[in-house]
């Protein structure tokens, strides 16, 4: 803002107690009345139309890009966005695509837990750091989320289907998942391998993993069946493959894994 000569006002709006303190003490040590630290779920405060925003900023995505909850978080805050208000991130879209790795699914073999449903190791997904695997066939894209959201219904429960042309006699463990974000205008953060953002390594590829691995020829078309589902309460991903051979729904109504809203 001195760079530019423009006089602003900062809020920053943090629900995490623990977060909150640490904010507090850089107001104290280092921004003084430049911020004000607000401690409320940003889907909860009300300010007055006077303290609405030009700028919304927010750091919600996770390695799938929605899979943190950044669609129904900015969904909740952006009324106090003014009419012609922008946010960064605007768009963020996933990304999916087959995968063979016997030792990531070995590991994922390994990760019961007596605790949970006997097949729920197979219906989480884990972020991971790819490295020994081999991609089937390119990653496509999946979900797109627009913020701020102008439609008369949100609704941010998704479906799709999609047909990967496989490239190589393999087995199929599981599938890859990434994101590119749009933050302003054509500048763009991607962990999507054609794209991905040099240097940055904030945010590692997501895992959705098989329970049986399927055998695959070169030239079969897979098809996959991935829906993300919403209540009040949580909000959770299933997925299914149909073709060349069929495989069932995975983590159905969240029996396995869900995120809390």
């Amino acid at each position: 803002s001195e760079a530019s000569n423009r006089k602003i006002r900062v809020f920053a709006v943090e629900k995490n107690p623990n977060a909150v303190i640490t904010l507090q003490q850089q107001q104290i040590e280092l921004w003084g009345d430049k911020v004000k630290v607000i401690s409320s779920d940003m889907r909860d405060w009300n300010p007055p139309p006077e303290d609405y925003a030009d700028i919304l900023v927010s750091e919600l995505l996770g390695s799938f890009g929605d899979n943190e909850l950044s669609p129904e978080c900015l969904d909740g805050a952006q009324k106090f966005l003014k009419p012609g208000g922008i946010s960064i991130p605007y768009s963020y879209t996933s990304y999916i695509g087959p995968l063979q790795s016997s030792k990531l699914y070995n590991e994922v073999r390994n990760c019961k837990d007596e605790t949970k449903h006997p097949m729920a190791n197979f219906e989480t997904p884990y972020v991971v750091h790819f490295q020994n695997r081999f991609e089937l066939a390119p990653p496509q894209s999946l979900f797109t989320f627009d913020h701020p959201n102008h439609d008369k219904i949100i609704d941010n429960t998704r479906y799709s289907s999609l047909t990967f042309d496989i490239t190589a006699d393999s087995v199929l463990h599981g599938f890859g998942g990434y994101f590119e974000c749009y933050l302003y205008k054509d500048i763009m953060i991607s962990i999507l391998p054609a794209t991905h953002s040099p240097g940055m390594f904030s945010w590692f590829p997501i895992l959705f993993p098989l329970r049986d691995p399927v055998q695959l020829k070169k030239n079969d078309k897979l098809k996959l069946h991935f829906w993300r589902n919403v209540t009040k309460t949580h909000v959770w991903y299933e997925w299914a493959v149909s073709d060349p051979v069929s495989v069932p729904v995975h983590n159905p109504n969240g029996r396995s894994y869900e995120i809390g809203l």
